[in-house]
């Protein structure tokens, strides 16, 4: 018997919900047989109180009798020299790492003239030379076994930098370099290397006020609003990690269109994407939200 024409669209709907069903528990099923005996090093930070906190929450949500109870690592990645002897504390916890995830950083918005030496260095301290210690000191574990993956959660800023963080997109920039010579290198060893580009992360929404002031060129004005208001949730963050350590890919990039075409003109049309960026830069109004 044929199936009416009225019936096709609503049928084909259930059956592309039904792929997407077993689509989605396929990924979690693989998620947790992907990282089940594995040693992944992500619960390190330089606040013990926070640490505490998270493991208790991660605990509470667990069957014990499935998980291991996380280890927690005081961490500091502006305590460069301290490093070393947390490499050592992780090493003789398991003996080795199987998944490494950095996610450490610092921000600053200012002036280049209003940002101090020390500060830059701080700034290259935490964003750049804490992870690649961590990671230099990670590595040999790693290619003991031939196996093991770095997942860095970087910034977008890593790949397009704009005014007012000069400190913190050279040390983004610097961050991403690193990591992708080091993939290159490795990927013989059977080691993975994954950065995670991401915009800003969106912890709560935020309504704008319709009294706040707006920058007088429009071009600007549209983008700035469509980064402002757009970024991405801690969930949405969590689970491309989780898939990232699933699929093992290079390179992922976390943003709403804007930034991804802001991305392509600056490779495309340099002069263009300068000019933008330079008349925002000019506008009063914005540069005193800026300061």
């Amino acid at each position: 018997m044929a199936v009416p024409s009225v019936m096709i669209l609503p049928l084909l709907v259930v059956v592309f919900a039904g792929i997407y069903y077993i689509y989605n528990e396929v990924i979690h099923f693989m998620s947790k047989s992907i990282v089940r005996n594995k040693v992944v090093l992500v619960l390190c930070g330089p606040n013990w109180d926070k640490l505490e906190s998270l493991q208790e929450s991660l605990c509470s949500c667990s069957d014990p009798s499935k998980t291991f109870p996380p280890k927690l690592v005081l961490l500091d990645f502006s305590d460069i020299d301290n490093i070393e002897d947390v490499i050592t504390e992780i090493s003789e916890c398991y003996g080795y790492v199987d998944v490494l995830i950095s996610n450490g950083s610092m921000k600053i918005k200012a002036p280049v003239q209003n940002v101090s030496l020390d500060m830059d260095k701080v700034i290259m301290d935490v964003n750049y030379f804490g992870p690649i210690t961590l990671a230099k000191g990670i590595l040999p574990l790693m290619m003991a076994r031939r196996t093991g993956h770095f997942v860095i959660v970087n910034s977008i800023q890593g790949r397009l930098a704009v005014p007012f963080r000069t400190a913190y997109a050279a040390s983004k920039h610097a961050v991403q370099a690193f990591f992708d010579c080091l993939r290159a290198e490795v990927e013989e060893c059977g080691i993975s290397v994954t950065t995670i580009n991401h915009t800003f992360i969106n912890g709560a929404t935020q309504e704008a006020t319709p009294s706040q002031a707006q920058p007088t060129n429009a071009l600007w004005a549209y983008i700035l609003s469509k980064i402002t208001t757009h970024g991405v949730s801690p969930k949405a963050l969590a689970c491309e990690t989780v898939r990232v350590v699933n699929w093992k890919r290079r390179e992922v990039l976390l943003a709403h269109p804007i930034p991804w075409a802001a991305l392509y003109i600056r490779s495309l049309m340099p002069s263009f994407f300068f000019s933008v960026v330079a008349a925002g830069v000019k506008d009063a109004v914005l540069n005193q939200q800026l300061k």
